[in-house]
């Protein structure tokens, strides 16, 4: 709930958090708790904490950013409540419980970020460059929230402040997407500034990591001379590269490698297996380990796009002897089926490239467009893109993202970035022989209803 669970992370610090392991604190204690730099360290944590739960990079988000498109589907639309199968049928309610912790999540999140904001600047660090990067950190990851929560449900209510007192959000109901996007696109230009080039902890952002998300918020928005201008940063500072081999991106011993931007972090076998991810149980076809449940998983034409010459067929996509795909982006745990040890890779830079072969193209420069595609190509054992209109580049490109960025959440935000949810999806329900339509009523999801229970000044979609 947006105030008893969505901002409850406002009174506590929260012990859902698996990165810190510890009781929770009442508003008391955290008002006398944050004073100093170690205790505001702990604090961040638990802010990057957040990402892990269920309800964003933990379990939800990634499926809520795919099962709704033509690259995923539920194999059994029953398990799990049908939270899955709702998303995959278009059928989505108000009590889907996946929906209900993606916002409950998000403003745990936020808060949390809120929080360390307001009190930072008033606590004294040994490096004031540090303390500079950890509210770059906090720019970073409250933006990143609000884009996804923006994506998923339109208007939301916007809170940028740490607040001691909930009751003054009663009646606030939600903010136009516009000035969500607003502060999204501030909050990034801060975190730009004020996050450093590098880091020696794992997991930690950096500027690359804010402009990368800046150029897909711009690139969402249709702002494509100012995305192309923060990705072609991205490019130029030379820290990321698209590596070989395409298997070796999501392998458990090259983790935050050269093209990661960033990821929120996973290790199996950690802290009495409490660090790992459900993820890989939760999306491997039904039978196949113990727990699967086979969300999230690859339809058979999707599969079959994959030439037989294009090295990620293998290194993307396995299949079943029964004929099902499965991600092998996520690998299996080496303990238990719910401590998964992939990280979830947020932004990486064949990412990057794709957006700005788009930029490019949308600019009425398809030629320079193909540059940046044949560099994704090209890693993958493909010739190069023959296209010669930008309709036809324009084409290629959302064919190349689908094919690349199968499994990390991004397709069903493409659709709708791009307009073409609905013709799209429509067309592959025909094509699959499934009498599902849909229309742009269908493009927003459901406001959780234990969101409008608390404060009925939050209104439902149409």
């Amino acid at each position: 709930m947006l105030i008893t669970g969505g901002l409850f992370c406002l009174f506590v610090l929260a012990s859902c958090t698996k990165e810190l392991d510890q009781q929770p604190i009442t508003s008391k204690s955290l008002a006398n708790f944050l004073t100093t730099e170690t205790e505001v360290e702990e604090y961040v944590n638990a802010v990057y904490g957040t990402l892990q739960l269920n309800g964003l990079y933990g379990l939800y988000l990634p499926a809520i950013g795919e099962i709704p498109s033509d690259n995923t589907f539920d194999e059994v639309p029953a398990n799990d409540g049908g939270m899955y199968g709702q998303l995959d049928q278009f059928t989505t309610v108000a009590s889907n419980g996946m929906l209900s912790d993606l916002w409950k999540n998000s403003y745990q999140g936020i808060q949390r970020a809120n929080t360390v904001l307001n009190r930072i600047d008033a606590i004294s660090y040994t490096a004031s460059t540090v303390k500079q990067a950890r509210k770059g950190e906090m720019h970073f990851i409250r933006a990143l929230l609000y884009f996804n929560m923006v994506r998923v449900f339109g208007d939301v209510p916007l809170v940028i402040k740490e607040t001691t007192n909930p009751n003054e959000f009663f009646g606030q109901g939600r903010n136009n997407k516009d000035a969500v996007y607003t502060q999204i696109v501030s909050d990034l230009n801060s975190a730009i500034q004020e996050l450093p080039v590098t880091t020696a902890t794992p997991g930690k952002v950096v500027k690359t990591a804010a402009q990368s998300l800046l150029g897909k918020v711009y690139l969402t928005l249709g702002r494509f001379a100012e995305s192309k201008a923060v990705l072609a940063d991205v490019v130029a500072s030379g820290r990321h590269q698209l590596l070989s081999e395409p298997a070796d991106i999501f392998a458990l011993s090259n983790k935050n490698n050269n093209e990661i931007i960033f990821a929120v972090q996973f290790a199996s076998g950690i802290n009495g297996n409490s660090e790992g991810s459900s993820a890989y149980q939760q999306f491997s076809p039904s039978g196949t380990i113990s727990g699967a449940k086979g969300h999230n998983l690859p339809t058979k034409s999707f599969y079959q796009l994959y030439s037989s010459t294009d090295k990620r067929k293998t290194a993307y996509v396995g299949i079943t002897a029964a004929g099902t795909p499965f991600s092998t982006k996520l690998k299996a745990s080496t303990t238990t089926p719910v401590d998964g040890g992939s990280n979830f890779v947020v932004l990486r830079y064949a990412d990057v490239l794709l957006m700005l072969a788009e930029d490019e193209n949308e600019l009425g420069n398809p030629e320079p467009a193909k540059i940046y595609l044949n560099m994704v190509r090209k890693r993958a054992g493909l010739t190069d893109a023959g296209q010669q209109s930008q309709v036809d580049v324009r084409a290629a490109i959302s064919f190349e993202r689908r094919l690349e960025l199968i499994g990390e959440g991004h397709r069903w935000f493409d659709l709708l970035r791009t307009g073409t949810a609905v013709s799209v999806m429509n067309a592959w329900f025909s094509s699959q022989n499934i009498t599902t339509r849909i229309t742009d009523r269908d493009l927003l999801q459901p406001i959780p209803q234990d969101q409008i229970d608390t404060d009925p000044a939050i209104k439902q979609n149409p």
